[in-house]
């Protein structure tokens, strides 16, 4: 794949996911805001998501986004203020991603299986 192309696929994948990371972002909060009104506990929270398929999925497409999305950022600001570039590089964030990636699915799976 040529670099151009390869650069406006990563650019399409970082507005994407943040576009879907805005979103998460606001009904994670919102969902917050409500449930601790409501009075309810963590230990409730955690009750309440035990199991939930729903749940699952919206945290999980939460995590899939952050770690396309950071690792992302991270090579643009590593090209930029310290002049990193290339395939070691590359290959680092893409460790980056698989651990952000094993460890938000992990916690996902905590909260709801």
């Amino acid at each position: 794949m040529s670099p151009a192309r390869t650069q406006a696929l990563l650019w399409l994948a970082q507005r994407a996911t943040a576009t879907l990371l805005a979103l998460c972002v606001v009904v994670h909060l919102a969902t917050m805001m409500v449930v601790t009104r409501g009075g309810l506990s963590a230990a409730d929270i955690l009750g309440r998501t035990r199991g939930s398929a729903a749940w699952a999925a919206f945290y999980s497409l939460f995590v899939v986004a952050v770690a396309v999305h950071a690792p992302i950022g991270l090579r643009t600001v590593l090209g930029e203020w310290a002049g990193a570039r290339g395939r070691i590089v590359d290959l680092a964030l893409l460790l980056v991603a698989l651990v952000l990636l094993a460890t938000g699915l992990r916690a996902v799976y905590a909260v709801t299986v």
